[in-house]
């Protein structure tokens, strides 16, 4: 394909301007592009370096041109870009050959990551532009880091094109959701997923995109419907959604979805998730919930470890007594006596302090 498109291109560019040049430049025009039709390259490179064109004529700009089509066609893209671009740079292609040029030469600079220079050629796009002309500029703005600009685009072909490939629903998707334009993502990939209510790749993308926007209870529901339809996630898949919560600094919101997955059956309760839970819950700053799971989980395993997470979490409640038992659990199960004894010298005078204040208040109040 890519090769007739090139030939196309040099049959309608010599026919056109076959009564307009020298006739032995013509004569070696189509000399090379038989050469380059037949796979010849070395003779089309020959006829070409032949040239006799005038320095500053048109003869001289369609000889560039050719030569850029045949270095295309060799794979050898950087010199490609070279000579088509003094072609279209020269100002003596006429108005139906420029577009055309203007859109080969953005394509070969995209494929070599020139993305302003594909913005250079081909933007704005008019109105009617076609499918191509927009995914090469979404595609260069993206290059940019430019996604608010390529977004606009990609949304103005689907609107145009309902029936648009879904590649373009995803990268709407995809550019929003980079942009933590939530509300827009989901709405386009409610779009994917009423094309493909089977697809469960859908379903938990829409409930990555609510739990991102902190719509657990959305994200939950989401996955309780897509169980109830009689799809199945893996248990890597639903983990990595918590995970994903976990990456963006939303340990509430991962707390609440891993425990609504374990409430519901979605997800099977281990201890590594139990405990996945509880340092959410912790990060999230609900001591309360934290010191419950690892309790349970302490009292379960007998893990030193564990006890000391019990500790430092009733502590940090002020839970005096009950971190000073958890203490005591943790020495029994093994955990160093030193970090165990700073820690509990630390909790009895917290205590001891807070005591003396409560008799200090005490006194005050009697007299």
């Amino acid at each position: 394909m890519h090769r007739l498109l090139l030939l196309l291109v040099l049959l309608t560019g010599s026919a056109h301007a076959a009564q307009s040049i020298d006739p032995a430049v013509f004569r070696v025009l189509e000399t090379a592009r038989a050469a380059q039709q037949k796979g010849d390259y070395s003779a089309a490179r020959r006829a070409l370096a032949d040239a006799k064109a005038k320095p500053g004529s048109l003869e001289e700009v369609l000889v560039w041109r050719s030569q850029g089509y045949l270095a295309w066609a060799e794979g050898q893209n950087g010199k490609a870009i070279e000579w088509l671009d003094k072609a279209v740079s020269s100002g003596k292609l006429d108005k139906e050959q420029l577009p055309l040029e203007r859109l080969n030469l953005a394509r070969l600079n995209l494929v070599e990551g020139r993305y302003a220079k594909v913005v250079q050629l081909i933007a704005p796009a008019p109105a009617n532009a076609s499918e191509e002309v927009l995914q090469l500029l979404v595609q260069a703005y993206q290059g940019l880091g430019q996604h608010e600009k390529a977004l606009p685009l990609a949304e103005r072909y689907v609107q145009a094109n309902p029936a648009a490939a879904d590649t373009w629903l995803q990268f709407l998707v995809a550019g929003n959701a980079e942009l933590k334009r939530y509300a827009v993502a989901e709405r386009w990939q409610r779009q994917l997923l009423a094309r493909k209510p089977d697809e469960p790749r859908n379903w938990r993308q829409l409930a990555a995109l609510q739990q991102m926007a902190d719509r657990h209870d959305k994200a939950l529901a989401t996955l309780r419907a897509a169980y109830r339809k009689g799809l199945r996630f893996s248990e890597g898949e639903l983990d990595n959604l918590v995970l994903l919560a976990s990456a963006a600094g939303q340990p509430w919101q991962g707390a609440k979805l891993l425990d609504g997955m374990l409430e519901n059956g979605l997800l099977a309760r281990t201890p590594a998730r139990e405990e996945r839970l509880g340092m959410l819950w912790w990060q999230a700053r609900e001591r309360g919930e934290a010191a419950k799971i690892y309790r349970a989980l302490a009292n379960k395993s007998g893990s030193g470890k564990l006890w000391m997470n019990v500790a430092q979490l009733e502590l940090e409640q002020s839970r005096w007594q009950a971190g000073l038992e958890a203490l005591k659990q943790a020495e029994r199960a093994g955990v160093d006596r030193g970090k165990v004894r700073a820690w509990r010298e630390w909790a009895e005078g917290e205590l001891s302090f807070e005591r003396e204040n409560r008799v200090a208040s005490v006194n005050g109040y009697m007299r």
